[in-house]
C-alpha cells in the first residue's frame, strides 16, 4: 500500500490564501463596523487560530481599534473592535473643462481633502501631483484612485472627450497607475454619477437604473443588475450621439441630439427669448420664463418631449424601471417632471418611474470611492473594467 503524497502548498498560494482571509476580515469589520472577536469568527468562518494573527496585524495597521468591552449575554464582557474608516483612502478625480478637481475620501465617503487646480499642463503629471500633494501624511493609506472623465472610457483609456482635450484614445488610467503604484479606475463621469446613486442615493433601493445626465452634453449612465454596464466599447450611454431627428447633424465630437438637447442649447434658447446675461440655471430660468410667456412654454414642452423621446427609446431597449434625471434635468420643476414622467408612460411598454436624482455634485464622488474601494478590495494591480 503506498503512500498518498500532498504537493506542498507554494509561497505565492499561502500568501493568496492569507490575502484573502485578510480581505474577509476587513470586509466584514467595514460592513458591522463594531464586534467582537467572536463575532468575527463566527462571520468570516475563520477558526480562532487564524484570526488571531489577521486581528493583531490590522490592529497595528489602524484598520481595528480595540474599544472597551461591550455587552454580554453571560460571562465577562468581551473587548470589543472597531472598523477604522481612515485606514482606507481612496482619490475620485474628475476630469473637467480647463480643471481638475481631487477629493481624498475615507472607506466611508466622507471628505478628507479637496483641491481644484487649473489643468494647463498634461492631464497625467496634474493627476500624479495633486494626489500625493492632497492625501499628505495619508498617503500610505491610499488604496485606489478612481477618475471620471466626460468622454468615452475604455480599458483605462480615454477618447471623445474634447473638452478636456482629449479626443484620441489616451491610456490615462495605465500612466497613472505605473506612476502612483494603486489600483487605478477611468471611467466615463455619468457612469460614476449613477455608480454614486446607486450606492448611496435615489436609486440605491433597486438592481436596475437610468441615470439621464444634462449638462454641456447629454449623456446616460446604465445600472443592471447592481452593476454599470460600459458597453464593448465603453460607449455605452453616450445617448447625446443618437439621431432622433432625421434634420439632426452633429460635429467635432458632439452629438446630435444633445446639439439641440443640451443644457447649452437650452441657454442659447433662453437668452433669445429674453436677452440678457446667459442664465446660470438655464432650465430653471426656462421653467420661470414658461409662466409667463407662451413661446417659452411651447419651447418648454419641446424640451420636455425631446427628452422623452430620448427616455422612451432607452427604456425599449434595457428596461431599467427607473429613471433618474441628473445635472441640469434636475432644475425642473414638480409640474414639469410630472409632464415628464406622463409623457414616458404613454409611450413605453413597460412601468418606468421617472425622478430626479439627489446627490448632485456628490454622486462622482460616491461612484468613485465604490470604484476604487472594490479596486483595492480586489487584490488586483491592474485596471479593473467594473466596480
Amino acid at each position: 500500500m503506498s503512500d498518498v503524497v500532498t504537493p506542498p502548498t507554494s509561497p505565492v498560494s499561502r500568501e493568496r490564501a492569507k490575502e484573502i482571509k485578510r480581505l474577509s476580515v476587513i470586509s466584514t469589520a467595514r460592513q458591522v463596523r463594531v464586534l467582537s472577536r467572536a463575532e468575527l469568527t463566527e462571520l468570516t468562518g475563520l477558526s480562532p487560530a487564524t484570526l488571531t494573527p489577521l486581528v493583531r496585524e490590522l490592529i497595528a495597521e489602524g484598520y481595528l481599534i480595540e474599544r472597551g468591552p461591550g455587552a454580554s449575554r453571560a460571562g465577562r464582557p468581551r473587548a470589543m473592535l472597531e472598523f477604522n474608516p481612515r485606514a482606507e483612502l481612496v482619490a475620485a478625480v474628475s476630469l473637467e473643462p480647463s480643471r481638475l478637481t481631487c477629493e481624498i475620501a475615507d472607506s466611508d465617503g466622507t471628505v478628507v481633502a479637496h483641491r481644484t487646480v487649473r489643468l494647463t499642463g498634461d492631464i497625467v503629471d496634474t493627476v500624479c501631483r495633486s494626489v500625493p500633494e492632497l492625501a499628505g501624511d495619508g498617503l500610505p493609506a491610499l488604496r485606489g484612485v478612481a477618475i471620471a472623465a466626460p468622454g468615452i472610457s475604455s480599458g483605462g483609456a480615454v477618447r471623445l472627450a474634447p473638452s478636456v482635450g482629449v479626443v484620441e484614445g489616451r491610456p490615462i488610467g495605465e500612466s497613472v497607475q505605473r506612476r502612483l503604484g494603486v489600483p487605478v479606475v477611468v471611467d466615463n463621469d455619468v457612469n460614476l454619477m449613477a455608480a454614486g446613486e446607486h450606492a448611496a442615493g435615489a436609486g440605491s433601493d433597486v438592481a436596475d437604473l437610468l441615470l439621464l445626465h444634462v449638462a454641456d452634453g447629454i449623456g446616460a449612465g446604465l445600472v443592471l443588475d447592481g452593476q454599470v454596464r460600459r458597453g464593448a466599447g465603453g460607449a455605452a450611454g453616450e445617448v447625446g450621439f443618437l439621431p432622433l431627428d432625421p434634420t439632426d447633424q452633429g460635429h467635432d465630437g458632439i452629438g446630435p441630439f444633445e446639439d439641440r438637447w443640451s443644457e447649452n442649447a437650452i441657454a442659447e434658447r433662453v437668452v433669445a427669448l429674453a436677452p440678457g446675461r446667459r442664465p446660470d440655471t438655464p432650465v430653471a430660468a426656462l421653467v420661470e420664463l414658461a409662466g409667463t410667456d407662451r413661446r417659452a412654454a411651447t419651447y418648454l414642452d419641446e424640451v420636455l418631449t425631446a427628452w422623452s423621446r430620448l427616455i422612451v427609446s432607452c427604456v425599449c431597449v434595457v428596461d431599467p424601471g427607473r429613471v433618474l434625471l441628473s445635472g441640469a434635468a434636475t432644475q425642473l420643476d414638480d409640474a414639469a417632471v410630472d409632464r415628464l414622467q406622463a409623457l414616458v408612460a404613454a409611450a413605453v411598454p413597460s412601468p418606468t418611474e421617472v425622478r430626479r436624482a439627489v446627490l448632485g455634485d456628490r454622486a462622482v464622488l460616491h461612484g468613485a470611492v465604490s470604484y476604487a474601494l472594490s479596486a483595492a478590495a480586489a487584490g488586483l494591480p491592474h485596471l479593473l473594467p467594473s466596480p
